[in-house]
C-alpha cells in the first residue's frame, strides 16, 4: 500500500522496470563485491526471491506448469545460446584420427560414458526406493543429468584465446567440465524419451530396440553429422568464400555467430537427430576453422552477451516462482533426491568414472583435480527444459512435485556450486 492507502498499481511497466534493474544488479554486484563469494545467477535468484514476495508479482502468473510450451521454448534458447557460446570458447580441438588428441579428451569421455547413465541411474533406483513411480523416477534421474554450461563460470573456460602462445591446455578442471556441459545436454536426451516412452507404452522388447537403435545411436549420430557439415559449410564460407564481401571474417559481422546455432539446430531437428548435439558441434567445427582467428573471439561476445540475458532472465523468474508457490509441493522425497545428488550420486559417479584414486595421475588429473570435476556438476537451465519438454509429452510429468524437486536442486546446485567454486578452484591452481 502507498502511504495514503491507495493500492500500488501493478502493470507491465513495472515489470518492465523491475528486470531492468534486476538486470543492472546482476552486472554491477559481482563486480562490486569479486572479492565475496557472490555471482550474478546468486543475485539474480535473490533478487527474484525478493520481487515475488511483494504485491509487484500478485498479477503475474509463474507456474510452470500453466505455460509449458512458453517455458520450453525460452529455456530452450538459452540452451542453445549457451552451447554455442561453449563450442566457440573451447581451445583443445577434437581431432579423432589422433591418439593424442582422442587422449586429451579423455575424462569427458568418461564422465560422459559412464558418470552421467551412473547419475541417471543413481537418481532413478532412489527415487524408485522412495515410492516414485519407475517413468517418473526415471525422468528425474534425466532431467537433473545435464550439467549447465553456464552457471558456476569460476569452473569454466574464460572464452576462445586466439593467441596460440596464450592458450592455456593444462587447466584439465576447467575444459573437462565446460566441455561436459557441452555434450551432456544434448545426450540426456534420449533417457528422457526413455522415461516418455515408459510412461505411455511402458517397456518392452521391441521398445527397447527400438529405443536403442533411434533414440540413443540414430540421433545422435545425425545430430553430430548434421552440426558437423553446418560448422564446415559456415567456416568455408566466413574463411574461405571466393568473394570477399561473403567471407564474414573480414567484414566483422559476428551474427554469423546467431545464424550458425539457429541454421544447426533447424538441420538437426529437421532430419530427426539431437539439435542441442548440432549446435555444439557445429561451434566446435566452426572453431577447428582458422583456430586462431580474431573473429571467434567476436562471435563468442555476441553469444556471450546473448547467453547472459537470456539465462539471467530465466534465474530472475525461477526466484519470483520459488516464492509464489514453486516450492509448495517439495516433500522430504524431493529434498533427498536434490541433496543426494549434489553432495552424493554425481561426485561418486564421476570419480568411478575418472578412476579415482587409482588411476588419477595416469589420466592427466592431480587427486584435487579429479576431486573438484567431480563435486561441480551444476544443474540449471537444461533441466528446465527437459521437464517442460516431458510435461508437454505426457501429463504424467506435470505433476507440481517434479517442478518443486527440480527448483530446488537448481537452487541448491546454484548457491554451493557458486560459493564454492572460486576457494576451491584457486586451491587447485594452487598445486
Amino acid at each position: 500500500m502507498s502511504p495514503i492507502g491507495v493500492p500500488l498499481p501493478v502493470t507491465a511497466d513495472w515489470v518492465y522496470l523491475v528486470a531492468g534493474v534486476s538486470l543492472l544488479l546482476a552486472v554491477v554486484l559481482p563486480q562490486v563485491l569479486s572479492r565475496y563469494a557472490v555471482s550474478a545467477p546468486m543475485v539474480l535468484v535473490a533478487v527474484g526471491m525478493v520481487i515475488g514476495a511483494t504485491p509487484l508479482a500478485d498479477d503475474v502468473s509463474v507456474d510452470p506448469a500453466a505455460h509449458l510450451s512458453l517455458v520450453e521454448h525460452v529455456t530452450e534458447l538459452a540452451v542453445l545460446v549457451s552451447l554455442m557460446g561453449v563450442g566457440l570458447a573451447l581451445d583443445r580441438g577434437l581431432d579423432l584420427r589422433s591418439a593424442r588428441s582422442r587422449q586429451g579428451w579423455s575424462a569427458t569421455w568418461r564422465l560422459l560414458a559412464i558418470a552421467m547413465p551412473l547419475s541417471i541411474g543413481g537418481v532413478a533406483l532412489l527415487g524408485w526406493a522412495i515410492g516414485l513411480a519407475p517413468a517418473v523416477a526415471l525422468l528425474l534421474g534425466a532431467v537433473l543429468a545435464p550439467t549447465d554450461p553456464v552457471l558456476a563460470s569460476d569452473v569454466q573456460v574464460a572464452g576462445p584465446q586466439t593467441d596460440e602462445h596464450e592458450v592455456d591446455e593444462t587447466d584439465e578442471v576447467r575444459f573437462t567440465l565446460t566441455s561436459e556441459a557441452g555434450l551432456n545436454d544434448g545426450l540426456a536426451f534420449p533417457f528422457v524419451y526413455l522415461a516418455v516412452i515408459a510412461a505411455a507404452e511402458g517397456l518392452g522388447v521391441g521398445t527397447a530396440l527400438e529405443w536403442v537403435g533411434w533414440y540413443l545411436v540414430a540421433k545422435i549420430v545425425i545430430g553430430v553429422v548434421g552440426g558437423y557439415l553446418v560448422g564446415r559449410a559456415l567456416a568455408w564460407l566466413a574463411f574461405r568464400a571466393p568473394s570477399r564481401s561473403l567471407r564474414t571474417a573480414e567484414t566483422g559481422d559476428a551474427l554469423l555467430a546467431v545464424a550458425a546455432l539457429v541454421t544447426s539446430y533447424g538441420v538437426g531437428e529437421v532430419c530427426g537427430g539431437y539439435g542441442f548435439l548440432s549446435v555444439f558441434v557445429c561451434a566446435m567445427t566452426f572453431r577447428a576453422q582458422e583456430r586462431t582467428h580474431d573473429y571467434h573471439e567476436s562471435l563468442h561476445q555476441v553469444v556471450e552477451r546473448l547467453e547472459r540475458l537470456l539465462v539471467l532472465f530465466v534465474l530472475l523468474v525461477l526466484g519470483v516462482a520459488l516464492t509464489r508457490g514453486l516450492l509448495e509441493a517439495l516433500d522430504w522425497r524431493g529434498v533427498l533426491l536434490g541433496l543426494a545428488l549434489i553432495f552424493g550420486i554425481r561426485p561418486l559417479s564421476a570419480l568411478v568414472a575418472m578412476g579415482w584414486p587409482w588411476s588419477h595421475g595416469r589420466r592427466g588429473m592431480t587427486g584435487g583435480e579429479a576431486l573438484a570435476t567431480a563435486f561441480f556438476g551444476v544443474r540449471g537451465v537444461g533441466s528446465v527444459f527437459y521437464l517442460a519438454y516431458a510435461a508437454a509429452e505426457d501429463d504424467t510429468f506435470a505433476a507440481d512435485g517434479l517442478w518443486s524437486t527440480v527448483a530446488f536442486t537448481i537452487v541448491v546446485s546454484v548457491l554451493v556450486h557458486e560459493v564454492l567454486a572460486k576457494p576451491v578452484m584457486m586451491r587447485v591452481g594452487d598445486g
